[in-house]
C-alpha cells in the first residue's frame, strides 16, 4: 500500500465552515507574521517602535531599510499566513497533508514543466486582456467607486515599482525568493489546495469550484483593473490542479508567472532589453493570436493527458473530481474516493469475461 492511500482523510465538516476556519487561521497567520516583523525590524534595522514600523511600511521610500523591511513583512504574511494557514487547515482536520494536497503521486516529470510553458506562451495572448482591463471605465453611477478603485491601483502599482527597483544582483534574488518562490508555495497551498477543494465540495463540481477560488485569488489582491486577467490566471491554475491532481503542478507555473515579470523588468532596468514589462499595452494581435492558439493546443493537449491517464487505469492514479478525489486502482475494492463523508470504497474495473 503507498503512502497516499494508507491513511483515510476524513473531512465531514460543512466547505463554508471549512472556509471560515481557514480564514481565521490566515488571519491569525498574519498577525503572527507582523509580530515577527516588528521583532525583525527591531534586531536588524533598530526600529522598536510599532508606530514608526508603521510609518516605514506605509512609506518605505523614506527610509534607508524600507525596502528590506517591506521584503520581510510580504515574505513572511504570505509564508505564515496563507501557506502555514493552509497546512495548518489539514492538520486541524486531521487529514494527511501529502494526500491532500498531492493526492496523486508519483507525478510525471513533464506535469511541472509543460504548466511552466502553458504561462509562458499565455503571456502575450493575456496582455490584450491586461490592456483592456487596466483602461475599463465604469458607469458614471460608479463614478466614486472607479475614482477610489484608480488611486488603490495607483499606489498598489508605485509600491510594485519601488519592490522591483533591481539596484543590484542581490536585490533580484531576494526579490525571486520573496515575490516568486514564496507566493506560489503559499498561494497555491490556499486557492487551489484548499479553496478550489471547499468549493468543489460544496457545489459538486469541480468547474465551479475553479471559477470560483479563481475569483476569490483575483479579489484578494485587491486590484480591480487587474481582476479579469488575474481571474483567468487562478482559472489556468485551478484547472492544472484538477487535471494533475498534485498542488507542485500549479506551484511550478504560479513560480514561473512571476519569475517572468521578474526577469524581464531585470532584464530592462539593466539595458540588456526595450521591452517595457510594466507597461498595460497589448502586444501586436498576430502575437496575440498566435499565443492564444499555442494556449490552447497546450490546454487541450493537458486535458488530453488526464483523460488518457484516467482511461488507462494506472496501478493508483488520483483524479480531483466534484465528489472529491477519486482513487482508482487495478482491483476492484482496492479504490476510495475521498469525500465529505471520508474515506469510502469504490469499485474498480470489472473483470473481463
Amino acid at each position: 500500500m503507498t503512502p497516499s492511500s494508507a491513511a483515510p482523510a476524513k473531512d465531514s465538516l460543512h466547505p463554508s465552515l471549512s472556509l471560515l476556519l481557514l480564514l481565521v487561521l490566515v488571519l491569525a497567520g498574519v498577525c503572527f507574521s507582523l509580530f515577527l516583523t516588528w521583532v525583525i525590524s527591531a534586531a536588524l534595522y533598530g526600529i522598536t517602535d510599532l508606530n514608526q514600523m508603521g510609518v516605514v511600511l506605509g512609506a518605505p521610500r523614506n527610509h534607508p531599510h524600507g525596502w528590506a523591511l517591506l521584503m520581510w513583512a510580504q515574505g513572511l504574511m504570505l509564508l505564515l499566513g496563507f501557506g502555514l494557514g493552509a497546512l495548518a487547515y489539514a492538520r486541524l482536520r486531521r487529514l494527511p497533508v501529502a494526500d491532500y494536497f498531492m493526492p496523486r503521486r508519483p507525478l510525471p516529470w513533464w506535469w511541472p514543466l509543460l504548466a511552466m510553458l502553458l504561462i509562458a506562451v499565455s503571456i502575450p495572448a493575456l496582455s490584450g486582456l491586461i490592456a483592456w482591463n487596466a483602461e475599463l471605465h465604469l458607469p458614471a453611477w460608479l463614478y466614486e467607486f472607479e475614482r477610489w478603485a484608480r488611486l488603490k491601483e495607483d499606489q498598489a502599482q508605485d509600491l510594485t515599482n519601488f519592490l522591483t527597483r533591481f539596484t543590484s544582483p542581490g536585490r533580484f534574488a531576494v526579490a525571486v525568493l520573496v515575490v516568486a518562490v514564496v507566493p506560489a508555495i503559499a498561494e497555491e497551498l490556499t486557492f487551489r489546495g484548499v479553496v478550489l477543494r471547499q468549493f468543489t465540495r460544496w457545489t459538486g463540481s469541480v468547474h465551479w469550484g475553479v471559477w470560483l477560488s479563481a475569483i476569490v485569488f483575483s479579489a484578494i489582491h485587491f486590484q480591480f483593473f487587474g481582476f479579469v486577467p488575474r481571474v483567468v490566471l487562478g482559472v489556468l491554475l485551478g484547472y492544472l490542479f484538477a487535471w494533475s491532481g498534485n498542488i507542485l503542478v500549479p506551484m511550478a507555473a504560479h513560480f514561473a508567472q512571476n519569475f517572468l515579470q521578474l526577469l524581464l523588468l531585470y532584464l530592462q532596468q539593466r539595458g540588456t532589453i526595450q521591452f517595457d514589462a510594466d507597461a498595460n499595452e497589448a502586444l501586436p494581435w498576430y502575437t496575440m493570436l498566435f499565443s492564444a492558439v499555442l494556449t490552447l493546443g497546450l490546454l487541450y493537449w493537458l486535458h488530453q493527458r488526464r483523460l488518457t491517464a484516467s482511461s488507462a487505469v494506472p496501478a493508483e492514479m488520483h483524479t480531483i473530481t466534484g465528489r472529491g478525489v477519486a482513487v482508482a486502482a487495478p482491483v476492484a475494492g482496492e479504490a476510495h474516493t475521498l469525500s465529505s463523508h471520508g474515506v469510502a470504497e469504490a469499485p474498480g474495473p470489472q473483470p473481463r469475461a
